[in-house]
């Protein structure tokens, strides 16, 4: 993640005090609301955008915001550009209160069609900003926030649309704090990390059964257009990495239409919450993802069928609790109700013949003892690939979680001869509750080693990465932590003698005694 200006910062605390002083004070409630105004904000940029290239080009380009509609509450017929947020903005507070509440939100959770999952899932939201002065004080700062989004990737070289990926993610971390499914925010870093190690391609279908607001999602379809990007760049062009040690690009504007249809649609998201899901579907389409495919399903239970369907499954489940017995899948077998191990089957049964998963899950998971965690963890070694187990520190969800993880990288149909072992003790980030950047990120490093491994040259078990035979897994109860098969090594120390020891221990004690008899003989 981009280290925020101070300024930027500032304006994002003064947005959440505008919310919690205007009477929004749940932050799943306040970040709802935000995210509608910004959606708002978003989509007419893009509009904006989308006209000024098409006129650039030549091209035909039908706004958003062109014509009339028909607003399906009242019948009343507007005219579509008096919903832009461009226009709304300039409005007096009380007219636009009624404006926004009456006529624009009814059109945006309409904006892909009637029939369209957008509109599905948008049925049942609701605008609640109570006051006029919360909705105008809002959208000032929000306007604010953009102005020093823009001037911040000028001076200072940033892509757009990674400061805004940055300011969003500063805004969805809130959430953990409302103490509600804190399990749906990943590190972007962290997401990144795993999208170089599962390594998604353009026409992969890609699925996060637990997909929260979408991060997993947005930088798998960030990561196919880096690489498009760099596959066509020309004269020599080259991208730097980013402050994490990644190259990621935000030109998606460059993509064919018929490239960027087939990589909306390999993009596939499920949530049990449905505020979750709204907040995915308009994650994905404020970074220019037209028509996300994100369903409101519990993927544990017995009304998911799909199986077998995905070359990519990313995913961070959910790891804090326990589903009830009678809602579990009938096609998941492991005998628990722990969702941190049925997940781990249900990501394991969604792959294809071929496919590859990178699935965070919490230490626990790695040596359990119960029998559902070795039943677990034989599947991973016996009807898959694993190839890595990559150990992460227990600060990396800190302020929200300080549980140790691991991410797991396996494939389906393989077979696992090796499993390649890394422990990561440094992300780029420190382990205490601030999270400030620090020196010293083993990120590319990960990323490095895991391009060169080799299984003919295992590694020194000294090291902080190796190799581990699938028969060593075995005979260890398949055993998968870290420190089960490295090799520590201690610095031999060199001990005195006894006698010279005991000798020092005289003459101290002989010492102790004469203070002791000089002593008395002041005090007589």
């Amino acid at each position: 993640m981009l280290q925020l200006n101070a300024r930027l910062q500032a304006l994002i605390r003064a947005l959440w005090d505008r919310f919690w002083s205007g009477g929004i004070s749940n932050p799943l409630s306040a970040i709802e609301q935000i995210t509608y105004l910004l959606f708002m904000k978003q989509i007419d940029e893009l509009d904006l955008k989308r006209q000024a290239d098409a006129e650039f080009t030549g091209d035909t380009y039908v706004s958003r915001f062109s014509g009339t509609t028909t607003l399906p509450s009242s019948d009343t017929v507007v005219d579509k550009a008096t919903l832009r947020w461009s226009h709304f903005r300039q409005m007096n507070a009380d007219a636009m209160l009624t404006h926004v509440q009456q006529k624009v939100f009814p059109f945006i959770k309409g904006l892909n069609g009637e029939g369209s999952a957008f509109a599905r899932h948008m049925a049942n939201a609701v605008f609640i900003i109570p006051s006029p002065n919360l909705l105008q004080g809002a959208i000032q700062i929000i306007e604010s926030i953009f102005i020093e989004i823009e001037r911040d990737a000028k001076e200072d070289g940033h892509l757009f649309q990674d400061i805004q990926g940055d300011v969003y993610e500063m805004l969805l971390s809130e959430i953990s704090s409302a103490g509600k499914n804190g399990q749906f925010r990943t590190p972007r870093h962290i997401i990144k990390l795993i999208s170089e190690l599962v390594n998604p391609q353009l026409g992969h279908r890609i699925c996060d059964p637990a997909c929260g607001t979408a991060g997993f999602l947005l930088d798998a379809y960030q990561y196919t257009v880096t690489q498009l990007a760099i596959s066509k760049a020309k004269d020599g062009r080259t991208f730097p990495p980013d402050d994490d040690g990644f190259i990621r690009t935000s030109a998606s504007g460059a993509l064919t239409q018929d490239t960027k249809d087939i990589l909306e649609q390999s993009l596939h998201g499920y949530d049990f919450d449905s505020t979750m899901v709204r907040l995915a579907l308009m994650n994905l389409m404020m970074h220019g993802i037209d028509n996300p495919r994100i369903d409101y399903k519990d993927t544990l239970s017995k009304s998911f069928a799909e199986a077998g369907e995905y070359d990519i499954v990313m995913a961070n489940p959910p790891f804090t609790g326990s589903i009830d017995k009678g809602d579990i899948n009938e096609d998941l077998h492991l005998s628990t109700t722990k969702t941190e191990l049925l997940f781990t089957e249900r990501i394991f049964t969604l792959l294809k013949t071929g496919g590859t998963a990178g699935v965070i899950v919490p230490q626990g998971v790695l040596f359990g003892s119960a029998r559902a965690f070795v039943e677990a963890r034989t599947l991973l070694v016996e009807k898959a690939e694993l190839k890595a187990v990559i150990s992460l520190p227990s600060g990396v969800f800190k302020p929200y979680a300080g549980v140790a993880t691991a991410i797991l990288i396996f494939t389906r149909g393989g077979r696992t001869d090796h499993t390649w072992f890394y422990q990561l003790t440094n992300d780029g980030l420190s382990l205490d509750d601030k999270r400030q950047r620090i020196a010293g990120s083993q990120l590319p490093d990960v990323v490095a080693q895991w391009n060169a491994r080799d299984p003919q040259q295992p590694g020194d078990r000294k090291a902080n990465h190796f190799f581990v035979p699938v028969q060593e897994i075995r005979d260890r109860q398949y055993d998968l932590s870290f420190n089960r098969y490295a090799q520590v090594e201690h610095d031999e120390t060199e001990y005195e003698d006894p006698k010279v020891i005991l000798g020092k221990l005289k003459a101290l004690e002989d010492r102790i005694q004469q203070g002791i008899a000089e002593l008395e003989d002041i005090l007589r």
